[in-house]
């Protein structure tokens, strides 16, 4: 008894599953990708964070001892830093926002 070959409806189904189980590998690929690239830039934002403050303390504290006053060095410190977060609000967007909104895009769209 000869088998029987299987009609066009059956391989269209079948390969309809198949790009559905294709899509879903993609989807689990993909977030997988995001999510360990989000994972590590945090681990290396907290890193480069402590360092950053390890490092103020220690320049403010030298800037006090040059003024005379160790909290003078705070304040100035404190307002170098007012200075940058002023010109990042004012033109933060295109240099923070557009290029991390291109990363997540190139990401996802691997």
């Amino acid at each position: 008894m000869p088998l029987e070959e299987p009609t066009l409806l059956d391989q269209a189904g079948e390969f309809a599953q198949t790009q559905v189980k294709l899509l879903k590998y993609k989807a689990v690929d993909t977030g997988a990708e995001l999510a360990s690239s989000f994972i590590t830039g945090l681990v290396k934002a907290v890193l480069i964070a402590s360092c950053v403050m390890i490092l103020n303390v220690g320049l403010c504290l030298w800037v006090g001892e040059l003024l005379g006053k160790s909290y003078y060095g705070f304040f100035v410190i404190g307002g170098v830093y007012a200075l940058i977060a002023l010109l990042l609000s004012a033109f933060g967007s295109k240099l923070m926002k557009e290029p991390i909104s291109n990363m997540i895009i190139r990401k996802i769209l691997k």
